[in-house]
């Protein structure tokens, strides 16, 4: 979110159960309607699949953006097509429904998507930032403390 601060945005945070300063999933249909786009970073899972559905896509206001940068399938692929084609939504996806995308496929002339490949993380300087994430995390374990990268059993 501080990367986001220049430029004067307000973000509103969802994840899998509520907390301070985060909403529950299940808010997120009343949500949707308060915010000019929606980045999804979600895994796949059975409770992810699907999750950006007809409903979800309906609840976002008319000229949203949806970012999908999660797994495919957590994206009704035709759903989403159909709210392209409108014109009503636009998105951004590097990850699509089937994967890859076959040639001839709508979402392929589907007006108000921006299509790139899901390369994330070739970045310059990936692994080294890797490894020091990964170093710091193994001296907090080591001093007895809780790394502050534990993915929940589950999750």
């Amino acid at each position: 979110m501080r990367r986001l601060a220049p430029f004067e945005v307000t973000t509103t945070l969802v994840a899998r159960r509520a907390r301070a300063g985060v909403h529950g999933i299940d808010e997120v249909h009343d949500l949707l309607g308060r915010h000019d786009a929606c980045v999804v970073i979600v895994p796949l899972t059975d409770a992810t699949r699907g999750l950006v559905d007809a409903r979800f896509l309906a609840a976002m206001p008319d000229g949203a953006l949806l970012v999908n940068a999660a797994r495919g399938p957590v994206a009704d692929t035709a759903a989403l097509t159909a709210e392209l084609v409108s014109g009503r939504l636009r998105a951004a996806l590097d990850v699509t429904e089937p994967e890859p995308l076959p040639a001839g496929h709508p979402l392929w002339a589907a007006p108000g998507l921006f299509l790139c490949p899901h390369v994330g993380g070739s970045v310059p300087g990936r692994l080294e930032r890797a490894y020091r994430v990964a170093a710091a995390q193994i001296a907090a374990f080591a001093r007895g403390e809780q790394p502050s990268n534990v993915v929940a059993n589950g999750y």
